[in-house]
């Protein structure tokens, strides 16, 4: 059976699989941290590269090895990179593909520590950032300089909820020979794929949606072509940031449900915006099924579903975030996001408390923001407990 013809949920339960010598049902967990050689010969053969045997497993590992396999397979990609959190993907991307006096035009709204630790670390060995709105292709343009050498965005953006067009980002970084990278953790592969609207590389927070059971902390980096997965793995692998094997396992047994996750949450989603949309105490709501979304059609175009993050805005500012979270009693005040447990954070003072004030304000990450993940509880429950939090403010 050829898997990677095989329908998405099909490939989710049998991508990766390995042929155990003990006809294991599952991928075993290869707890080891050294391998043997069957000879002198063959351990020289490992480390020349003429052999595909396992010699560390910082370097390689059959459980994570089916999990990568299981990725790229997801993500229509050349090869996938485990990694042990879904920072050390961003840094070993930052790392891989910039030197002293290279630039990077990125997302304004990305996720707060991929962007204070570029601009608070990454700039003293001379990196250059600039953070714009890349929902407008002219400012993408714009910040484009002869230095440029990766436009990086993150679509759904965090937490605003803003939307980049991958198509468009694809065709002017091609144009201006520079590479594309997504950040697709807020859809997972199940409701988008940027390598198939012409990315090079993608990413994902695998403590996020691909787990989905926030007991795992993990990253994953997908490239479209083998050159650049040499480049990025030989970094990873120089770095040490490789993903352990136990964690490699319950990611494998985490994302076997990701469709039928994804799909009982983002129907919940689009309930809980609707009621949100039109509660007295709710000023504003960012959800890609709404149809008040800016961005409604675009999202319609180059996502398969509307996803169950939803971000939206009180009347009564950081006063009512604080009064709306405190007296919660279903919803978990927790920073995460993507698992099946509904959780509710504030942006501004948490996830993206390094980003100066200025720049939230910029990039819209305001006070009265509230980030919400929506789980797999029954969507009256969820929606009941909103319902009596916002009372309270």
């Amino acid at each position: 059976m050829n898997i990677e013809k095989s329908g998405f949920s099909t490939k989710l339960i049998h991508a990766g699989e390995i042929d155990d010598q003990f006809g294991s049902a599952t991928v075993p967990i290869y707890q080891t941290s050294t391998f043997s050689f069957s000879s002198a010969e063959e351990g020289a053969k490992c480390f020349s590269g003429d052999s595909d045997g396992y010699i560390y497993t910082r370097i390689g590992n059959p459980t994570i090895d089916a999990l990568e396999r299981q990725l790229a397979i997801l993500e229509n990609g050349f090869g996938a990179i485990a990694v042990s959190s879904g920072m050390a993907a961003a840094t070993t991307i930052y790392l891989s593909l910039l030197s002293s006096g290279d630039h990077i035009v990125s997302t304004d709204a990305i996720y707060g520590p991929a962007r204070s630790v570029m601009e608070k670390q990454f700039v003293r060995f001379g990196f250059e950032a600039t953070y714009i709105n890349t929902t407008d292709i002219e400012t993408i343009k714009a910040a484009i300089r002869p230095n440029t050498k990766v436009l990086y965005i993150e679509t759904p953006a965090n937490p605003t909820m803003d939307i980049t067009d991958l198509v468009a980002c694809a065709k002017i970084a091609h144009e201006k020979g520079i590479l594309l990278v997504v950040d697709n953790t807020f859809c997972s592969p199940y409701l988008q794929n940027p390598l198939d609207m012409g990315a090079d590389i993608v990413f994902h927070s695998m403590t996020k949606f691909i787990n989905g059971h926030a007991d795992v902390v993990a990253g994953v980096i997908i490239a479209k072509e083998e050159a650049m997965y040499r480049q990025l793995r030989n970094m990873m692998i120089n770095m040490g940031c490789n993903m352990d094997p136990h964690q490699a396992y319950l990611v494998l047994r985490g994302v076997k449900t990701l469709s039928i996750r994804i799909d009982r949450a983002q129907e919940s989603a689009q309930k809980v915006a609707e009621f949100l949309e039109n509660h007295p105490n709710v000023a504003w709501v960012k959800y890609p099924g709404l149809k008040s979304h800016h961005q409604y059609e675009l999202a319609k175009r180059q996502m398969k579903g509307s996803g169950s993050m939803i971000s939206f805005g009180l009347k009564d500012g950081f006063h009512g975030a604080k009064a709306l979270m405190n007296n919660l009693h279903l919803a978990i005040l927790a920073v995460s996001l993507g698992g099946v447990e509904t959780l509710i954070q504030h942006p501004a003072s948490m996830t993206h408390s390094k980003v100066s004030a200025a720049d939230k304000q910029k990039a819209g990450i305001t006070d009265e923001l509230i980030r919400l993940s929506v789980g797999i509880e029954d969507v009256v429950d969820i929606i009941n407990d909103l319902k009596q939090g916002l009372e309270s403010i």
